[in-house]
């Protein structure tokens, strides 16, 4: 099994590093599927090169369309992803870091790729630990997610990871009505393999808040 990691690994080492020149929106697919095949699939030391070799990518991407919120946005959720793998001291400098590129994005467009910035560093914020560690604050949070739904009501990240903040705010019922709106949220083009792993996500989510709620009855 650790050699088909590291096969796959190697695989997206080479397909997801050293963008030929393509349009913007060919090398931000790319991105994207990448993440979706490392963050799901891959494991210890063959998702943390892979990781690395994204991050690579991505700040490449930035370097290359500094003015597209798109490029920042998923700078800023690789190295979140990757501080939730990595772990430890380092993982803060990540989360720091994609606290800085998902600001970036926002600032040039917070409703681009359906306000993923503020989803994605209203996430940040509810994970991260609070001062004097780090900068987590549930109630910015909370305010992010807000004006994320506003953007994008209906789709699946943005509830996903706003019932799971309720879940962890012990706020079950609300939870799991945003984990229903999740569950129809439509398929997102080229993200096919993302969105079946995050439904998957979804469904472990609801069968935790279900349990919740019937102990409660």
């Amino acid at each position: 099994m650790k050699a088909i990691y590291i096969v796959l690994a190697i695989i997206l080492l080479v397909s997801a590093s050293g963008f030929a020149k393509t349009d913007f929106n060919h090398q931000l697919a790319m991105v994207q599927k990448s993440w979706a095949s490392v963050n799901y699939e891959l494991q210890d030391d063959a998702q943390e090169k892979a990781f690395e070799a994204l991050l690579k990518d991505c700040q490449a991407l930035v370097a290359e369309y500094p003015k597209k919120a798109q490029s920042h946005i998923w700078y800023g959720i690789v190295q979140s992803s990757y501080a939730g793998v990595k772990g430890g001291l380092g993982a803060l400098g990540l989360a720091k870091a994609a606290k800085s590129e998902l600001e970036a994005a926002i600032a040039i467009d917070e409703s681009a790729l359906g306000g993923s910035a503020l989803t994605s560093l209203g996430t940040l914020y509810s994970k991260v630990p609070g001062w004097p560690i780090g900068f987590g604050s549930d109630k910015k949070a909370e305010k992010l997610f807000h004006r994320a739904l506003k953007i994008n009501p209906s789709g699946l990240d943005i509830n996903y990871f706003y019932a799971e903040f309720l879940y962890h705010e012990k706020n079950y019922k609300k939870a799991l009505k945003h984990l229903q709106l999740a569950k129809q949220a439509s398929a997102r083009e080229g993200r096919e393999k993302a969105d079946f792993y995050r439904q998957q996500e979804v469904d472990m989510l609801i069968a935790k808040v279900e349990k919740k709620l019937t102990h409660k009855r």
